[in-house]
């Protein structure tokens, strides 16, 4: 997929004011206000919606734009989950793109332009997704993907991927990122919640976020319902944007693997208990909770190691 580039100047004049930014905030510390800051560089309508911090990144980011009109929080006095925030904002948003922006995720120079001009490329596409990358400048797996089909999971996680090189049908991997990187804009099957631009007409089509999802997953259903509707998904690689992962989940470890796990299952229930045989599912829900177990055993022996761990090493 070409889309060739615009200059910047004429890129930033025509978009500046066709987005609204839609930031969900959960104790994201000091980045909340460096996300907002590279935002507002790029859009006139930026809106946290804060599911009830209790760090200091909203007092923070309130006296960095004490008095700014493109900015707008709206403070929920209990956390509602990240698709009911996105659904909050989404009500309060006016622009006809909307981005969904993860707090700990930074917006690199004309970014956001650069992707609402491949959206506006072709009126086919529903969203689009940029380059999503470590802060050593590395890719991040989640940018790009398939999706994880009970197949393809079950592929992934036994490790079978490996065999792509002799049946790459059979054993595709769905992380994407381990591919070479496209040179241009390129159709994917999924792109990831924490960077989506979205046309507000395909919203108006598909449906807004699954509320029933509180962390996790909702971005793989709503890329599902979108590719159900026919809407293409893009991925923008010369759009790059820095994504400090995991910022807003460190200090509730358990509490995030609980919804992940509860996130998947009801994925898979949503969209594949229909094609799949019954024992499959069945293994699918076991291989799930399985997986929460052994991640809570290791989230335990880590803070058993810390707390044993001598102060002064």
């Amino acid at each position: 997929m070409h889309v060739p580039q615009e200059s910047c100047h004429n890129i930033e004049n025509r978009y500046k004011q066709s987005i609204s930014v839609i930031i969900v905030n959960y104790n994201a510390g000091p980045l909340l206000t460096q996300c907002v800051q590279a935002a507002l560089q790029q859009t006139e309508q930026v809106i946290v919606i804060d599911n009830a911090s209790s760090d200091s990144s909203l007092p923070e980011l309130e006296a960095r734009f004490p008095a700014d009109s493109h900015l707008q929080i709206v403070r929920l006095d209990s956390n509602a989950g990240f698709a009911a925030g996105c659904n909050i904002g989404l009500g309060t948003s006016t622009q006809p793109y909307i981005l969904f922006l993860n707090p700990d995720c930074i917006l690199q120079e004309n970014s956001l332009q650069r992707m609402a001009q491949v959206l506006e490329s072709d009126s086919h596409i529903g969203m689009v997704g940029g380059f999503l990358i470590n802060p050593d400048g590395s890719e991040q797996g989640g940018g790009r993907r398939a999706i994880p089909t009970p197949w393809r999971a079950f592929v992934r996680a036994f490790g079978l991927y490996h065999l792509a090189i002799y049946w790459p049908q059979l054993f595709f991997d769905f992380h994407l990122d381990k591919q070479p990187l496209p040179q241009s804009p390129v159709e994917v099957e999924a792109i990831s919640g924490a960077l989506m631009l979205v046309r507000r007409e395909a919203i108006d089509d598909v449906g807004s976020w699954d509320e029933n999802y509180f962390l996790h997953c909702e971005d793989l259903d709503w890329c599902m319902r979108f590719k159900q509707k026919n809407w293409k998904i893009v991925f923008v690689p010369d759009a790059p944007v820095t994504h400090f992962q995991g910022t807003c989940s460190r200090s509730r470890p358990f509490f995030v693997a609980w919804h992940k796990h509860k996130g998947m299952r009801r994925f898979y229930r949503k969209f594949f208990q229909h094609q799949y045989p019954r024992a499959l599912m069945g293994l699918v829900t076991f291989a799930i909770w399985l997986r929460f177990g052994i991640t809570v055993i290791r989230y335990s022996l880590q803070n058993c190691y810390k707390l044993l761990k001598p102060k002064h090493e």
